[in-house]
């Protein structure tokens, strides 16, 4: 693995050049289009309650889509973008295999950067968990089995749920609120993102901030299972993003699910489909909660 020399334009060109995931993927404009196209569909032919407010914020929404069982465990998708970009209706395509397993879904927002700090989007990602938990009971679906996925930003965004201490955050949450945690192509030591020239405006990551919201530098708050999954088409970086959050938390890592021929946005693609190996063992992990 190539490491740049320690001044400040070599890092910033390297990690720059490593994170640039669109750069490296030439057709990523049809694979946002197709995602939406796939996405609208999904809403349309599935039952489900768009839009819920889970905060005060105008960015603190969620979509829900039950299950067709009582009391069937909840799968909370956080999406990525840099925390600066995308939407979760962008992910409804993820939604209709893990119905068809019999799972709840939840796809949630949150306010994008810059209009608010990575810090803030953390505590609204909290608030998110925190309502479904109290939600359970009215629509139906087991508090003892939350589970939560992110990718790429959102697969932080999913790391910090399963390090954040509920029971700090308000006293009536247990402190095993998330039960187990899918993380995809995710960013887990934001020191590396300190160099990204592209984001470097809309996040203005202090050094205090990257201690306090790196995952991989924290413990978990209690030991959840997860499994990790990057593709073989990222950036080294990636893989090294991934390869960390695995070793920091090993004794709670179940698997890292290898994907030849995939790259960081077609992981999704992974995710979503019944039959591969990435959803697979997604179900997996949620059956045995």
């Amino acid at each position: 693995m190539h490491t740049p020399s320690n001044t400040s334009q070599s890092l910033t060109s390297y990690y720059s050049q490593q994170y640039n995931a669109r750069a490296s993927i030439p057709d990523h404009p049809d694979i946002f289009t197709r995602w939406q196209r796939d996405s609208a569909l999904a809403r349309r032919t599935n039952a489900g309650l768009l839009d819920v407010s889970y905060g005060p914020a105008a960015g603190e929404r969620l979509d829900f889509f039950p299950a067709h069982k009582s009391s069937a465990p909840l799968l909370v998708f956080i999406h990525g973008g840099w925390w600066r970009s995308l939407d979760k209706s962008d992910f409804s395509f993820l939604v209709p295999g893990y119905l068809q397993e019999g799972f709840n879904v939840a796809l949630t927002n949150y306010t994008l950067a810059p209009h608010a700090t990575l810090e803030e989007i953390t505590q609204q990602q909290c608030r998110a968990l925190a309502w479904l938990y109290r939600q359970a009971e009215h629509y139906d679906y087991d508090p003892q089995r939350i589970v939560v996925a992110g990718h790429s930003a959102g697969g932080h965004l999913a790391a910090m749920m399963m390090a954040a201490m509920w029971p700090v955050w308000s006293d009536e949450l247990p402190v095993d609120l998330v039960k187990a945690g899918v993380l995809l192509s995710g960013l887990f030591d934001l020191e590396a993102i300190q160099h990204v020239d592209f984001v470097a405006n809309d996040l203005q990551l202090s050094e205090e901030c990257v201690s306090r919201l790196s995952p991989a530098w924290m413990p978990q708050s209690h030991p959840a299972p997860f499994i990790t999954s990057v593709g073989d088409l990222e950036s080294e970086e990636f893989k090294r993003q991934n390869q960390l959050i695995s070793e920091s938390w090993f004794e709670s890592h179940r698997h890292d699910v290898l994907l030849d021929g995939y790259n960081h946005l077609t992981i999704c693609d992974a995710f979503g489909t019944p039959g591969h190996p990435l959803f697979e063992s997604t179900c997996d992990l949620i059956h045995t909660l």
